[in-house]
């Protein structure tokens, strides 16, 4: 469509209540004067999120709200995002403002350069210095050096929730719960090329993780286990000509 903007960011939220306002006026100052639009997805919270981003739609007409009738998980939320959005590229990220949204428009500008290569299809985020406790960052580098040396994914930090990336790739991807840790190696999968950016990564303000160490290496054995089958019945035919 004429009118549909470049991009939509896409930011996931489960009760985030005290969160979602100074995020859409972060993402609001990043993208100003930029064709975008952006999608707060509400996981079904049980606290006031919704309401607060129904209010705040009078303030920022950029905004959309989607709200799931059922809690699904981060994953389903970015991709319902996804399906709903007009924008060409989709940037993500998480919805407890560790993600610093003035770091868009350096990943939008990393994947629309003149000499980007053609195939590029994701720029993903990497936290340079990581604000999380040391438990926290320490199974983070262990998982991400186990998921790098299994999936050869090239990624350092697949947990980075800022990432910028066009939606036609992300939709040709197999879905799953959890998904949004393995996008670069499923996008590898379809033959499209990734490249990182250093970012900005902040302590959380308000609320708490929606995540433990444990429960994470209990879902990341699986997934794991089912990406790595993934990859091995993956045939590429390298685009196709028609004649």
């Amino acid at each position: 469509m004429s009118d549909a903007p470049q991009t939509s960011v896409v930011v996931p939220v489960y009760n985030e209540v005290e969160n979602v306002g100074k995020l859409a006026a972060e993402i609001a100052a990043a993208m100003d004067g930029e064709s975008y639009e952006m999608i707060f997805i509400n996981d079904a919270s049980t606290d006031d999120t919704l309401k607060v981003l129904g209010a705040l739609k009078a303030k920022f007409p950029a905004l959309r709200v989607l709200s799931h009738r059922k809690n699904a998980g981060q994953s389903r939320a970015v991709r319902t995002g996804v399906l709903a959005a007009k924008g060409y590229y989709i940037a993500t990220l998480d919805g407890d403002g560790q993600n610093d949204p003035a770091d868009i428009p350096a990943l939008l500008a990393q994947i629309t350069r003149p000499d980007a290569p053609e195939n590029l299809a994701l720029v993903g985020g990497r936290r340079a210095k990581r604000q999380d406790s040391a438990a926290k960052k320490f199974a983070s580098k262990f998982g991400n050096g186990v998921r790098k040396k299994l999936l050869n994914d090239q990624a350092d930090d697949t947990g980075c929730g800022l990432k910028v990336f066009t939606r036609e790739a992300f939709l040709r991807l197999p879905y799953f719960d959890h998904v949004h840790r393995y996008i670069p190696a499923l996008m590898l999968r379809e033959g499209y090329g990734i490249e990182f950016c250093d970012v900005n990564h902040r302590h959380r303000e308000f609320g708490v993780s929606k995540y433990t160490n444990f429960g994470r290496l209990m879902v990341s054995i699986a997934d794991l286990r089912g990406v790595m089958w993934l990859n091995r019945r993956a045939r590429n035919p390298e685009g196709w000509d028609e004649y």
